[in-house]
């Protein structure tokens, strides 16, 4: 195993290499990445690291090294529920841009390891409020996050929990649709990302068929920008699904255009022409 000095330097080319990685430039980030350490928040290993399409291999010991790379770590292997993979967070989280002082929502906590990562660039003037579903994981995330006093965790139901209007929501699971609460909870200049998926994205994704994508969401007065950032395949949001919502996302993934999406419209009459995707209730507008 390395030793403690060696390690330093190893999360340090780590948080520089994942950074590049995202397209980013966030040296706040890159700071984040090299500071937290990714096993304290996974438990003792080996830890099982997710390899395509073969599934699932353990790291030959404990070492922390095997966690500073751009892997996806298993946390429940029968669920297939990872710690995701770290330079797509670093672009997320890029997008949605925290900054000191900013009050981030993280909905689909997990075990708290990114939660961490956000809680470090909004800093102790600035609050982390997290929100996981799942009870268990809730209460790990509680346990590993306990030594930040600028972390508040809840086990609860993102779609419908109660938090304070929020400068960026970062949403770590796919929903059909955007959660009124996010968008009325969204301060005026605040980032959301949201990602939206189809039922098929978690469970049969395609290599050729596109099925998630994240969006990024800017509240401007009344209204909502909106523009895409990258694919996505990720575990459903629960409560956040409808029918409706579905068959507009399937409809909207077979089109081109999704790279014009320029806003978010909530209510109105729109042509089908002026929308990327059109559901009741919400559209996603050129």
């Amino acid at each position: 195993m390395f030793e403690e000095s060696e390690l330093a330097a190893i999360r340090l080319s780590f948080a520089k290499q994942i950074v590049f990685q995202a397209q980013s430039d966030n040296s706040v980030l890159e700071t984040a990445f090299a500071r937290v350490r990714r096993e304290q928040f996974l438990g003792p290993g080996p830890w099982p690291i997710f390899k395509w399409p073969k599934g699932y291999r353990s790291t030959p010991d404990q070492d922390p090294a095997w966690l500073c790379a751009d892997v996806l770590v298993g946390i429940d292997l029968d669920r297939g529920l990872n710690n995701g993979q770290p330079s797509a967070h670093a672009h997320w989280i890029s997008a949605v841009r925290p900054v000191p002082g900013d009050h981030l929502v993280h909905i689909g906590a997990g075990v708290g390891y990114y939660t961490a990562i956000m809680a470090e660039m909004v800093g102790l003037e600035g609050r982390v409020t997290a929100v996981e579903y799942d009870p268990d994981l809730a209460a790990r995330a509680a346990d590993n996050l306990a030594s930040y006093s600028n972390v508040e965790v809840i086990a609860g139901d993102g779609s419908i929990a109660h938090f304070d209007p929020a400068d960026v929501i970062y949403v770590n699971a796919g929903a059909s649709h955007p959660a009124d609460s996010w968008l009325d909870n969204l301060k005026d200049g605040g980032r959301l990302l949201l990602p939206l998926t189809t039922d098929a994205n978690f469970s049969k994704p395609s290599a050729t068929q596109l099925s998630g994508a994240i969006f990024l969401v800017q509240r401007i007065g009344d209204g909502f920008r909106a523009a895409f950032v990258s694919p996505a395949a990720i575990i459903p949001c629960e409560g956040m699904r409808d029918q409706e919502s579905e068959r507009a996302l399937v409809e909207a993934f077979q089109r081109p255009g999704i790279q014009n999406v320029r806003n978010l419209v909530r209510h109105g009459s729109l042509a089908d022409g002026d929308c990327w995707l059109r559901s009741p209730g919400w559209s996603l507008t050129y």
